[in-house]
């Protein structure tokens, strides 16, 4: 029964009172090591997220998710439909990484990393931090009427707000259309590209819901990561945890008296400050333990370390350990479920790179016309098959001719050598023709290649039907 009361915490969340309704969370101001080095992570990502739509390699952008129009640059690297198995181990990698960071570190991707808590806490949060003031006048100034000063700082933070959600939405159409797009189209106005103009509001509007009033109930609610993590982390995964041990000693929690001895009464080094919770931007209260809410930000940490500083206890009350670390002062060591997904994590990643080694600047296709029979001349057969090139780069591709390679013969292309244009597509059609000698099934295998100025860049085997031997 005990046991159940210390764990009615976990009935409800932070961010709900007890009629059901919204419970706005106010965090602290959080300052300290952690969050200064949080602050620098977070320029960082922001540079690259910001820069990364506009930034070419080798003629390419260094990072584009054209859905539309099915083009995708990783890194600068340009993938089509063809490579899509590519993006599948990709994802996969991306997965698997996410886990075994996870059994690892627990929940520290969503306090450092994602775009959503940087955002929200990194610039959205800090602007209402200069505006509005710390914690108690943000209360304060919420409870009180309409009042000239709250209209003017309303009017100024959602404005600022609104301008910031309008170029996030923008950054992320660079993504999706390509960086040199989204400035023809804004030199072009909103007039002449209404459409994506429209779209361009409804995303801001969803940015501005989302970091003006949604908030952390993104991270509790909507994403799935934190359900995750209760599949993933065991006792020996690190995560922002209380040092229950120290802090509660045989008699729990006691607010702090000049000159006590609180070791020789039983109490422990938490003295019920209470300023973890009062950070916190999810509303929990980490002295309970891992939760679901918990992004692993580290400001507990920090606010925690400054209570210790002044009252002279040693900091760390609040830190990043494991359970077993806290309970049985055990260190970090690798376990076999861990060794498992390492050893597959490392076995996608030298797949990835294998493929993406071996992978060609050139796709080629090539199948016999459908519903056609092959001919007979004299003593050869001829068939008739339709091709496509892919040229996967920014270089134009000149006189590009196909010729057989393991059979002797000859190959026409209707409209004689073409050309392939940048990132573009050349196809057609093309009469093969091979001594009937040279075959030695009614299926025969033969092989293509696809040669630029005599240079042989793919190559591609297709079947060539003929007489019944």
């Amino acid at each position: 029964m005990a046991s159940q009361e210390k764990e009615v915490f976990r009935d409800s969340i932070g961010t709900i009172n007890d009629s059901g309704k919204r419970n706005f969370i106010y965090p602290k101001k959080p300052k300290g090591k952690f969050t200064n080095y949080r602050t620098y992570v977070s320029w960082i990502l922001l540079t690259m997220l910001v820069t990364f739509p506009f930034i070419k390699v080798r003629g390419n952008q260094f990072m584009l998710l054209n859905l539309s129009e099915r083009k995708f640059n990783i890194f600068g690297y340009p993938f089509w439909p063809q490579d899509f198995y590519l993006l599948v181990i990709s994802v996969l990698v991306g997965v698997v990484f996410i886990i075994v960071f996870t059994v690892i570190f627990g929940r520290i991707f969503c306090g450092w990393m994602c775009p959503q808590t940087i955002f929200l806490e990194m610039v959205f949060r800090k602007i209402e931090f200069a505006i509005e003031g710390d914690r108690h006048k943000q209360i304060k100034l919420n409870k009180q009427g309409w009042t000239p000063e709250k209209i003017r700082k309303k009017a100024l933070k959602w404005t600022i707000f609104f301008i910031i959600s309008f170029t996030i939405a923008n950054v992320f159409l660079a993504y999706f259309i390509g960086g040199d797009e989204l400035i023809q189209h804004i030199k072009e106005g909103p007039f002449v590209r209404l459409g994506t103009f429209i779209k361009l509001l409804v995303f801001t509007g969803v940015f501005y819901f989302v970091f003006t009033w949604f908030r952390e109930q993104a991270c509790i609610i909507v994403c799935p990561y934190g359900r995750l993590q209760g599949v993933l982390l065991d006792n020996k995964s690190i995560n922002v945890a209380y040092d229950y041990k120290r802090g509660e000693n045989e008699k729990g929690r006691k607010k702090i008296r000049k000159d006590e001895d609180r070791k020789a009464l039983g109490y422990g080094d938490c003295i019920d400050c209470k300023q973890c919770v009062a950070v916190c931007p999810t509303g929990i209260d980490i002295r309970n333990g891992t939760q679901l809410e918990c992004v692993n930000c580290t400001a507990c940490i920090d606010a925690c370390d400054e209570i210790m500083d002044k009252v002279g206890f040693e900091k760390g009350l609040i830190k990043y350990a494991s359970e077993d670390n806290i309970a049985k002062g055990e260190k970090f060591k690798l376990t076999a479920r861990l060794k498992f997904y390492s050893a597959v994590l490392l076995l996608l990643i030298g797949l990835l790179i294998s493929l993406l080694f071996v992978r060609n600047d050139v796709d080629a296709t090539i199948v016999r016309l459908p519903g056609k029979m092959f001919y007979t001349e004299g003593e050869n057969i001829k068939n008739v098959y339709t091709f496509k090139v892919i040229n996967k780069t920014v270089k134009h591709i000149d006189d590009v001719s196909l010729k057989l390679i393991n059979h002797k013969g000859e190959i026409t292309m209707i409209g004689g050598n073409t050309e392939i244009k940048k990132q573009g597509l050349a196809e057609g059609t093309i009469f093969v023709l091979i001594p009937k000698v040279d075959l030695k099934s009614s299926e025969e295998k033969i092989k293509i290649g696809v040669y630029s100025k005599g240079k042989l860049i793919e190559t591609v085997i297709t079947n060539f039907p003929g007489p019944i031997k």
